[in-house]
This record gives C-alpha cells, sequence and structure tokens, in this order.
C-alpha cells in the first residue's frame, strides 16, 4: 500500500581504498504479505583511489662504499620507494633535492628505476664523502626523500712525492757529519697505500736520518775525501706499501770541495843533473817537477831554492830555478878543476791557506872537459 520504497545506501565511516578497494553487498526486499516474499540485488561497492598516501622509500638511509677507480657509468646504489595509491598517484619517479652543482657532475639518478649512477671519475684525494638527498615524487605532487651517503674508498693511484726544502752542494772534505739535504715526504693516498719507506744507495758515504712529520735529512756519514771522489750522485727511493706498490725516484748530486790537504809531492826524492863545464851562462841544466793532488789554488805550486847545508857554496850564484814550472839554470860557467860537484835542496810550495810544502835534493855533477895543455914538473922550466 506504501508503493514504491527507495532505499539508500549511506556511509557510516570514511573509506579507504588501501583497506578495502571493494565491497559486495546483497540487497533483500521483502513484501507484507502472508507469508512474505522478497527479492534481492547484488550492490558492488567500488571504491575509487585519491592521493592520500605520499611515496615512502624502503630505507631512509642508505650507505655505500664506492671505489674511486670506478668506471663511469656503473651503478653505485639503487633506492625504492613504494607508493599505496593507484594510477598516476602511484606512479613515483626519482630526483635529486637540494642537490649540489657538484653532485649533479658525478652522479646521475634514473627517474623511473631509481638507480644511481656515476657520471664521472671519483678522486679520493678530493672528496671522500657524498651525501645526496633523493626525492621520490607521485604524480599527485606528493613526495618523499631518503639520503644516500657514498663513502669513497681509497686505491693506491698516487706516487709518494718527494719535497725537497734545502741542498747543500758542494760540501766541504773532511767535514764531520754534515746535513745535505732536507726533504719531506708525501704519498696522498691513505692506510697502508699512504705509508712511505725511504731509502739510498749502498755504496755512497750518506745516512738518511728520519725526522718528524715524514721529514728526512740527508747527512754524511764519515768526511769525504774529495781526491778520491769529487761528486755523488745520490738516488732517494721512496716506496709506498700499497698493492701494487709505487715507487718515486729523486736523484741529487752533491760536489766535494778541496781542502788543502796534500803536500806537493815530487816526482823524485833526489835529482842527478850532469853540466859540461865551461858551460855558457843562463844554461838551462835540468828541471824538477811536483804535483799536487788538490784543485784549484790549493794544488798551484811554486819551486824555490832552499838554503844550503854548506854554507860556504855560493848556491845564489851558482844556480837559479824558475818558480812556476821547477826549470834551472846555471848562473856562471862552471870549472870542473875548481868545483866537481855540488848539491842543494829545492822546496814546492803549494798556494793553499796554510801553504803546505815539500822538499827534494838536487846534486849537480860538473862534467871534465879537455882545456888543460900538460906541463913539464921537472926539469923546471921558465
Amino acid at each position: 500500500g506504501e508503493g514504491n520504497i527507495y532505499p539508500e545506501l549511506v556511509l557510516n565511516q570514511v573509506l579507504d581504498r588501501e583497506e578495502i578497494p571493494e565491497f559486495s553487498l546483497t540487497l533483500t526486499a521483502l513484501d507484507g504479505g502472508s507469508p512474505p516474499r522478497s527479492g534481492t540485488a547484488l550492490v558492488r561497492i567500488l571504491v575509487l583511489d585519491v592521493n592520500d598516501n605520499a611515496p615512502d622509500f624502503v630505507r631512509s638511509l642508505y650507505k655505500v662504499q664506492v671505489p674511486e677507480n670506478s668506471p663511469v657509468g656503473s651503478m653505485v646504489v639503487s633506492v625504492s620507494a613504494r607508493d599505496l595509491d593507484t594510477g598516476s598517484n602511484g606512479e613515483i619517479a626519482y630526483a635529486f633535492s637540494y642537490a649540489t652543482e657538484r653532485i649533479l657532475k658525478t652522479f646521475q639518478i634514473n627517474p623511473t628505476s631509481g638507480s644511481l649512477h656515476l657520471k664521472a671519475q671519483l678522486d679520493y684525494e678530493a672528496i671522500q664523502t657524498y651525501t645526496l638527498t633523493i626525492q621520490a615524487k607521485d604524480g599527485g605532487g606528493l613526495s618523499g626523500k631518503c639520503t644516500v651517503v657514498v663513502d669513497v674508498t681509497d686505491i693506491n693511484d698516487n706516487r709518494p712525492e718527494l719535497l725537497l726544502s734545502s741542498l747543500t752542494s758542494p760540501i766541504a772534505e773532511n767535514s764531520p757529519e754534515t746535513v745535505v739535504a732536507v726533504f719531506r715526504i708525501r704519498d696522498r693516498d691513505s692506510g697502508n697505500n699512504g705509508k712511505t719507506v725511504c731509502s739510498i744507495q749502498d755504496d755512497v758515504p750518506f745516512i738518511l736520518k728520519p725526522s718528524v712529520e715524514n721529514f728526512y735529512t740527508l747527512v754524511t756519514e764519515k768526511p769525504l775525501d774529495r781526491e778520491r771522489n769529487t761528486e755523488y750522485n745520490i738516488t732517494i727511493t721512496v716506496t709506498d706499501l700499497g698493492t701494487p706498490r709505487l715507487k718515486t725516484e729523486h736523484n741529487i748530486t752533491v760536489l766535494v770541495s778541496d781542502v788543502n790537504d796534500n803536500a806537493p809531492a815530487f816526482t823524485q826524492t833526489s835529482y842527478t843533473l850532469f853540466v859540461r863545464e865551461n858551460n855558457s851562462p843562463a844554461l838551462h841544466i835540468g828541471s824538477v817537477s811536483a804535483t799536487d793532488r788538490d784543485s784549484g789554488t790549493n794544488a798551484q805550486v811554486t819551486y824555490s831554492l832552499l838554503p844550503p847545508q854548506d854554507p860556504h857554496l855560493p848556491l845564489a850564484s851558482l844556480v837559479s830555478i824558475n818558480a812556476d814550472n821547477g826549470h834551472l839554470f846555471a848562473l856562471r860557467s862552471l870549472d870542473y878543476e875548481a868545483l866537481q860537484a855540488f848539491e842543494f835542496r829545492v822546496g814546492a810550495t803549494d798556494r793553499g791557506s796554510p801553504a803546505l810544502s815539500r822538499e827534494a835534493l838536487v846534486r849537480v855533477l860538473v862534467l871534465d872537459a879537455n882545456d888543460n895543455s900538460p906541463f913539464v914538473l921537472y926539469p923546471l922550466q921558465n
């Protein structure tokens, strides 16, 4: 009797598609007869999505270690976010958030898959750690963020460096322990890759002494002798403890300067000269020679006549010597019948300070000439 009835289905609470995306209800209509008759209808309710869920990363923090020699284009890490919404509301695009220029030059992210790749070569010695913020944004404008920390691991790609602070050359011979060079060792790698060992060859009279903060001093092990070696070529070898080991060699040339430690030495300890009598004055009768192992003025020799042991010998009127070359000259004509032989000493003195000298003996023998006629002793003649 009431005619048609139009029932209304009313929500008692807010629907959540992510919990129940669909309802299936059976609607039953009963009439008022006896017995009552009924009819049923199936009501299917589909819950439509709204963008009420922001993308959510599986992990809020990703930590990854990447060797510095990783090739460009290699994958660093893959981030992942999920969105419970559907359709465009659940479609996620990945991008950097608040990225610096260096990060944008070094990394790139796939907007669809979330994989992070290298865009440029890494360098541990320049930057050891990168901190990236990655954003996942859905089609409805909601977004979520995660942090990726990339630790660059070191490889042994830097050779040790030798930084020379001072070098003293030449070194005076006969000097006690002397500092020749001061230098510092540096390796830009880390760990064992940055630890170094320093050495020189064994056949040189020098030793290395380590100091603070990777400083070394190169010192003489014993007094040097210029007459044995005028210079030394020292090779300083620096090797790190990385794998593989890298080394650097640095060459230093040390000159040895002369000290007047050698006296002149005559070629003979004594010289014997022969002069025929009746010689012409200023005759060159012979030479003496001395050498000095030193160098420069220390090796320049000056010759001189030394005072004779016989005070009655008129040496100054008999011979003279050239001070520069040691040539000896007879100053006057000699007479065998008056003087058959005489000897004297010559000195060789260098020009060092203090000057050193040696002496040698010179013996002059006068040779007879047939310059006297026989004469009769008896009987007496006028």
